[in-house]
């Protein structure tokens, strides 16, 4: 595997230290040091392959490490925290991702046989063992980026591979179980795209549990089983982050901020964003607007 690992580290050698576009459809790539406040975030349901160096994502309580030997996949929308790090070596981080498509992944599971799971998990993400068969699919993926025209016709045959690949391996059944209607992971997600929607407002637990068709007490257990959240830590999560986005993005003072996303109290908003990201709200939108007008991080 050290051989395709090494021609991975080689085709995605350009990325930058923010997100980077490939030119493939749903698949960025990212090296270096990346600024903090990008690693709080709203995560969308991805593949993500590490090539050099570490990472931790942490959602809830709930921390896990991966690197070039694994991968991680994550199924539903989710409020995390990453920290990467450099190899041994100091070379550094170096990852791939592959934004999970939901209508591909649908149609893919209906032309394979139907090996269904029992409706026993509802974990959203884990981290499992790389395989050669995986790396395989990944390098020939990014080989088209030095043939853009290859893309249209060649791409969509690697993704469903590698999506192929993830329903082989041990955490298959996550995403069979995010295609499939029915189960608890799916139906949680369906009150996730909820909270999505109108995070700003009070959260309603009975429209939730019956938009997930769960009682209330099923549906709490389920949720905080999925996302390591509960509802209720979800929404404040959620808030907090489009509130940084408001303040930084959209130049907005922290009463207005708070109160647009949903905090009747500026200082409570305050003092919860203070411990969300470790400074108040003013102070750390001066640091994120300060890295960012002084440009991208030389290398």
């Amino acid at each position: 595997m050290e051989d395709q690992l090494k021609e991975l580290r080689a085709l995605a050698a350009h990325a930058r230290n923010r997100r980077t576009e490939t030119g493939i459809p749903r698949v960025a790539m990212v090296q270096g040091a990346i600024p903090e406040h990008e690693l709080a975030a709203m995560y969308d349901p991805m593949v993500n392959l590490i090539l050099q160096g570490s990472k931790s994502m942490t959602v809830g309580a709930k921390t896990l490490h991966y690197d070039p030997a694994t991968y991680f996949v994550m199924s539903v929308d989710l409020p995390a925290a990453g920290v990467v790090r450099p190899a041994g070596s100091g070379a550094p981080y170096l990852a791939v991702s592959l934004t999970l498509d939901a209508t591909l992944l649908t149609r893919l599971l209906s032309e394979l046989p139907d090996t269904a799971t029992p409706d026993e998990h509802d974990n959203a993400f884990s981290v499992a063992a790389v395989t050669p068969e995986l790396l395989d699919a990944w390098v020939r993926m990014l080989r088209l980026m030095a043939h853009p025209a290859d893309i249209p016709a060649l791409a969509p045959a690697y993704e469903r591979e590698i999506l192929y690949r993830v329903l082989q391996g041990p955490m298959g059944w996550m995403l069979k179980d995010i295609a499939s209607p029915d189960t608890a992971l799916a139906r949680v997600n369906r009150a996730i795209q909820r909270i999505r929607r109108d995070y700003a407002q009070p959260l309603r637990s009975e429209a939730l549990a019956a938009e997930a068709a769960m009682s209330v007490s099923a549906f709490h257990r389920h949720f905080k089983a999925v996302t390591s959240l509960s509802p209720l830590q979800f929404q404040k999560q959620l808030r907090l982050l489009q509130a940084r986005t408001l303040l930084v993005a959209a130049g907005k003072n922290v009463t207005t901020a708070a109160h647009d996303v949903g905090y009747e109290s500026p200082t409570q908003f305050s003092r919860e964003y203070a411990r969300a990201f470790g400074l108040s709200p003013a102070r750390d939108a001066a640091r994120i607007a300060a890295r960012l007008a002084s440009g991208p991080e030389r290398r």
